[in-house]
């Protein structure tokens, strides 16, 4: 199968091109649900979804805490819910919604009461299974300093180790340099150091015959972007597995920041010892002292302590080992020379997110729903369509040169165009704090 990437605008003419109307889209059921069915019908055939395993998984990464990320945080609700139902369609054996959110994200708080009534009426009236679940098996609550471990059996997960031909090999070495800004680095340094980079990944993931990604389209602290490759890291259930930078700046032999300070490094290795004492109260001790030091440094909006800038060369390499694993893993934790299993991503683009993402992002009137059966061709596209700069973005960068020998398809309200032509549709985005100098 030749690569695509297919694109509905949520908007008739430009001068509908705002959030105020791009915010009824949501709210006009019939409508989205068409446009969403489109999609579907003109891209995928019906057998490969009758009488199989559906998986979706969206992008639930936090509950709401802004009235503006209930349209621009997480994949939209209603979207969700269209989606369920052009798949109900099509007479699946069952369906799995499923997402590993941050480890602060209250479960309760993210999905309404309307959301569960809707899935249980349109499984008991289809006759198929739907379940939701969460992937996570490690939950905190900084506020409260409450540390739940092992709220899942490791049985449910395979554990995949890429050993050398992970994406962080080349930048790995002996002295545990990679982080998580919120967890102990000892337990990832068990996971990921030369030669052994291990992941985590939930099991629903092997069951499933076919897969629908459903992320929101936004700007990304660590990546640039967060769209179809991105979202696949919620497979991974436990974030002891997943390096997001290196301790120390760039003249330190890290990542998470450009040059080197002694306060800052200092600061980072107080965040340390937080991490190692969840729990108990030691850990908002260091806390409030690892915010202090870093204040003092004088930080510039390139000055992050989660390593939210563009000269992060970690994460994406992460996201790339990941979608690896999605596409080529297999139940028995190795890989295979051929793809095991079929991924579309029906990205959520109607409102997306810039700013200061993944987490606080204010809307952007990016007006689109995508459809793709290539992540890396997906988000080349969105790169595209949010002016971004790919060649100056690892992670787009990484993801284009996978895109040298593929012969692919751009279609946009059912005309075939070219990648020039995508700036026919293109918008204004605002960056991330951290990321204001990467075209520079």
């Amino acid at each position: 199968m030749n690569s695509f990437v297919d694109i509905k605008t949520a908007y008739r003419d430009r001068v509908d091109r705002n959030i105020q109307f791009l915010s009824s889209v949501y709210h006009n059921r019939s409508d989205l649900l068409q446009m969403i069915k489109s999609l579907i019908d003109s891209n995928i055939n019906e057998e490969e979804i009758n009488n199989k395993k559906v998986l979706l998984k969206p992008n639930w990464v936090k509950h709401n805490q802004q009235i503006q990320d209930e349209v621009c945080l997480r994949t939209n609700e209603n979207f969700i819910m269209c989606v369920i139902e052009v798949i109900l369609s099509k007479k699946p054996k069952s369906i799995i919604i499923g997402d590993a959110p941050i480890q602060g994200c209250d479960w309760r708080k993210m999905l309404s009461n309307s959301f569960y009534q809707f899935v249980d009426y349109h499984s008991k009236k289809n006759a198929v299974p739907i379940i939701i679940k969460d992937f996570r098996r490690v939950t905190f609550d900084p506020q409260s300093n409450k540390l739940e471990e092992e709220r899942k059996s490791i049985e449910e997960y395979v554990i995949f180790d890429l050993k050398d031909k992970s994406y962080l090999e080349p930048i790995s070495d002996f002295n545990n340099k990679f982080r998580v800004t919120q967890y102990d680095p000892s337990k990832l340094a068990e996971s990921h150091t030369v030669g052994t980079h291990k992941y985590c990944i939930t099991k629903e993931l092997f069951d499933a015959d076919i897969v629908f990604s459903l992320p929101k389209i936004k700007t990304h602290q660590k990546t640039g972007i967060t769209n179809a490759l991105k979202n696949l890291v919620g497979l991974n259930g436990d974030k002891d597995y997943l390096p997001h930078h290196r301790i120390g700046g760039l003249n330190d032999g890290g990542d998470c920041y450009p040059g080197k300070n002694i306060l800052r490094k200092n600061s980072e290795l107080l965040l340390d010892k937080a991490n190692k004492n969840k729990g108990n109260i030691k850990y908002k001790l260091y806390s409030r002292f690892a915010s202090l030091l870093w204040k003092i440094s004088f930080p510039s909006p390139e000055h992050q302590i989660a390593a939210g800038w563009y000269g992060n060369d970690t994460t994406w390499r992460m996201v790339m080992d990941l979608n690896r694993i999605a596409l080529f893993g297999k139940e028995d934790g190795t890989l295979s020379d051929v793809k095991q299993r079929q991924i579309y991503s029906l990205c959520d683009g109607i409102i997306g997110g810039q700013g200061n993402g993944p987490l606080e992002p204010v809307p952007l009137e990016l007006g689109i729903i995508m459809l793709s059966n290539n992540n890396f061709l997906a988000d080349i596209v969105a790169g595209e369509l949010m002016k971004m700069k790919i060649e100056k973005i690892y992670l787009l960068s990484a993801a284009n040169k996978t895109l040298e020998n593929d012969n692919y398809r751009i279609e946009i309200n059912n005309e075939i165009i070219s990648f020039k032509d995508l700036s026919n549709y293109s918008i204004d985005t605002l960056m991330p704090p951290g990321w204001v100098n990467y075209n520079k």
